[in-house]
């Protein structure tokens, strides 16, 4: 029995069917992975980094503006959870590189930087930095005359004063005993009194200013010259510390806002949009990796001031800071914060589009008032 074996070549056409029919399956097989964990319901894989009010930690449970945004997201798009806690803002970026989290959520900033290597949602709000220092109980600022005022009752005037006033006893009474000494060989009496106190007024001007009048005997002109010697020391040491203090009080004076930050040593955590904008400013940047670092820092006088984001300072201030640190200047650098997602992520889309539901039913509003207030 023959069987008859086709022979020859295989047709091109066949044969680029056949490569473009394995090529649309390998790529079904590559994006099957993310469409079934969103169709099949697997869990979307959300980073956090803990920054209050956006993400926090209570009672071994997340809670938080953003938490709450999300968790709203996420029943409406059906969504699972599972959270992935990062301990820095550098740790959260990694995880969407690596692919280990889907979306970040933690009231991130937008910024040129970071949109060359991610998408961002639909804004969540608009904010911009602030300036957060300890709180000294001044509730103005200081005026010259104020100044003047605080210099003259300070510690280094008083110990000045106490020194200038011995200096002047202790001459004066050399001074009294020459002239004691004087009178007794031309037969007269000096008396304690008031001789001791034309010896202090003596003494004392000359101290500050020259000798008003001068010394009968050579051994007095004498004491005289070296006392005026004395005294333009005393004086030009005073003046110097005088200087120095009110040199240090203006480099390390009250920081008001952000102009002030020049020269101040200003913390602020690693990777946080306020990081370039400290540097361009001559500010001394200290960079913490965990928020709580940050305000320990300024708490215990490690550092001038803190540089963050206004909604999480002003919580801060309002909450466990209370007393401790506050508030000043004006809301700066201003810029959208939003969710972050990896590049080209279908779930962005569906995100945006449940975030803008929110806001038309007012579900977003009740969200933002419940953590940041009523502006009525």
């Amino acid at each position: 029995m023959k069987t008859n074996i086709p022979a020859g070549p295989i047709k091109p056409a066949r044969l680029r069917a056949f490569l473009r029919a394995c090529l649309l399956l390998l790529a079904a097989l590559m994006a099957a992975p993310q469409t079934q964990a969103q169709q099949n319901g697997a869990p979307v894989k959300v980073g956090v980094f803990v920054i209050a009010p956006f993400v926090m930690q209570q009672s071994g449970q997340l809670t938080g503006f953003s938490i709450d945004l999300w968790n709203e997201i996420a029943t409406r798009l059906h969504l699972q959870t599972r959270y992935v806690v990062e301990p820095s803002v550098n740790a959260l970026f990694q995880t969407l590189r690596s692919g280990d989290a889907d979306i970040a959520v933690s009231g991130l900033f937008y910024s040129v930087e970071r949109d060359r290597e991610f998408d961002f949602s639909y804004p969540i709000m608009e904010a911009g930095l602030r300036v957060m220092v300890r709180d000294t109980g001044d509730t103005t600022e200081l005026t010259p005359l104020r100044s003047l005022g605080r210099l003259l009752i300070s510690r280094t005037t008083l110990l000045w004063f106490a020194a200038a006033l011995v200096l002047t006893v202790l001459a004066a009474h050399v001074v009294w005993i020459v002239d004691v000494l004087q009178a007794r060989k031309l037969g007269e009496r000096e008396p304690y009194f008031p001789g001791i106190i034309r010896a202090l007024y003596w003494s004392g001007s000359t101290l500050l200013t020259q000798a008003d009048e001068p010394r009968r005997l050579w051994i007095s002109r004498g004491l005289a010259l070296i006392w005026m010697f004395v005294g333009i020391v005393f004086v030009a040491l005073y003046t110097a510390e005088l200087t120095s203090n009110l040199t240090v009080q203006h480099i390390r004076g009250a920081i008001n806002g952000p102009n002030d930050l020049a020269g101040k040593t200003v913390a602020t955590l690693a990777g946080s949009s306020a990081v370039p904008w400290l540097h361009d400013h001559g500010a001394q940047v200290h960079e913490y990796m965990h928020n709580r670092d940050v305000y320990e820092a300024l708490v215990k006088g490690e550092v001038d001031a803190v540089v963050l984001g206004s909604a999480g300072l002003s919580y801060i201030a309002s909450h466990e800071g209370k007393g401790l640190v506050k508030m000043v200047g004006p809301e700066f650098n201003q810029n959208d914060v939003g969710f972050v997602f990896p590049v080209n992520s279908d779930l962005r889309r569906r995100v945006d589009g449940a975030l803008l539901a929110m806001r038309e039913d007012g579900t977003y509003q009740r969200i933002y008032n419940n953590w940041f207030g009523s502006e009525e």
